[in-house]
């Protein structure tokens, strides 16, 4: 596969879980544009010409198991979009235990063929991963879905949006050698800033607010969810077969050009969403 053809998904089976809104409706749109075959997978309904929809709910591992049972194989790309904002019962649950049920379940049904994908959904509020790895790590080596729940309910201070994101980078770059080695799948994840979807709208003055003296001066608007699942497609496609465990921050340069002082109102804000105050 050469030139146009590796960033397609001709003859592909999409899986987006998450994919009634935002981000996730984006992706599937996408997909459908690039000539895959998607399944849809939400708790709320979605019907979309073009797709088939199964529903899950991903606080309820159960829901999931028939989900994916339902789903069957192949799956050739995943995309984990679903996520929800701090104060949202069962957030540890929808916003990372769940995706990696969802995974596990998946490999264990040998759901996913040589060659396959998963690309996430993190956020810029998963930086500074890195600085709580070793703690991290003890919450990624809890072998379950219950075993998970019952960490986050016994470590304090792990059950918010942040942590959750987090946990999600630690796990992509974790992940990926083993998945690599194991079979031969790739796994990755973006890390949007501000993007205007129908969640960043329902927490518009924290969330389009972030950044927007930044994009003011830098000419350019909050990320529109298109513009998010482009990169997103992207990574799952076999254009990027050479990108694996990379947690990609996708915030129009508003981390960077803090972290270098090219934008000194941001340099405070990027040192310590980066872990570096």
């Amino acid at each position: 596969m050469s030139g146009i053809d590796q960033f397609r998904y001709d003859g592909k089976r999409a899986v987006v879980v998450g994919g009634a809104t935002g981000m996730g409706a984006a992706t599937a749109d996408l997909l459908i544009d690039l000539g895959a075959e998607v399944v849809i997978m939400d708790r709320a309904v979605v019907e979309r010409d073009g797709t088939t929809f199964i529903q899950v709910d991903l606080s309820d591992q159960a829901s999931i198991d028939r989900a994916v049972a339902e789903c069957g194989g192949p799956i050739d790309a995943l995309f984990s979009c679903a996520g929800v904002a701090d104060g949202t019962p069962g957030l540890p649950r929808i916003n990372f235990i769940g995706h990696r049920h969802f995974i596990d379940t998946m490999f264990a049904a040998e759901l996913m063929p040589p060659g396959g994908s998963i690309s996430m959904i993190s956020s810029a509020g998963g930086l500074a991963w890195e600085k709580h790895l070793d703690r991290l790590n003890r919450y990624l080596d809890t072998p379950d879905f219950d075993t998970a729940v019952q960490w986050v309910a016994d470590n304090p201070g792990t059950d918010d949006y942040m942590w959750s994101k987090q946990a999600i980078c630690a796990y992509v770059a974790r992940e990926a050698f083993p998945m690599l080695r194991d079979r031969a799948v790739r796994i990755n994840a973006i890390l949007p800033g501000p993007t205007d979807t129908p969640l960043a709208q329902a927490n518009k003055d924290i969330w389009l607010e972030f950044g927007k003296d930044y994009r003011t001066e830098a000419g350019v608007e909050a990320s529109t969810p298109a513009e998010q699942a482009s990169v997103l497609v992207f990574l799952g496609s076999q254009a990027a077969r050479s990108i694996a465990g990379m947690t990609l921050i996708t915030d129009v340069g508003y981390i960077s050009s803090g972290l270098t002082n090219s934008y000194p109102p941001a340099k405070g804000v990027a040192e310590w969403l980066c872990g570096r105050v």
